[in-house]
């Protein structure tokens, strides 16, 4: 995965738009396979999804944790930051990944959907007033 120091310029659509130069945009995949989400962000590795909802939740973590850092999760595992913020945010991370579903982590936390689906909608709302309070502070 490639690392960009800004967020790069873009005729893709912009789905999204949040502070702090952080979006997500819509874009063809790759292997031609239909459309993508692409999470930007300045100083963070390049990742999309292919479901615009995983897109958003990945969105509200990073605001959730005040940013991380994604390369190399796949020789280390989880973001440390992310694992430092609780189960809930952990939750949300693990939600987002490709292998997983909010059924799996419920198997992985011996909980039910029910109870994931809380712990998401916990960092959406945290997220969303992390956002609304940095936006009132004239944070761009």
């Amino acid at each position: 995965m490639a690392t960009s120091d800004t967020v790069p310029a873009t005729d893709d659509a912009i789905v999204e738009e949040y502070i702090l130069a952080v979006r997500i945009v819509e874009t063809d995949a790759a292997d031609g396979d239909g459309l993508r989400y692409r999470f930007d962000a300045p100083d963070h590795t390049d990742i999309a999804f292919a479901d615009l909802e995983d897109a958003r939740l990945y969105a509200d973590v990073y605001f959730d944790v005040n940013g991380f850092v994604e390369e190399g999760t796949g020789e280390r595992g989880v973001p440390p930051e992310i694992v430092q913020a609780g189960k809930d945010t952990l939750a949300a991370y693990l939600v987002t990944c490709p292998w997983s579903d909010v059924n799996w982590v419920a198997s992985f936390y011996g909980a039910t959907p029910t109870e994931i689906e809380r712990y998401l909608s916990w960092v959406r709302e945290r997220a969303a007033e992390i956002r609304s309070e940095a936006a009132e502070r004239g944070l761009e």
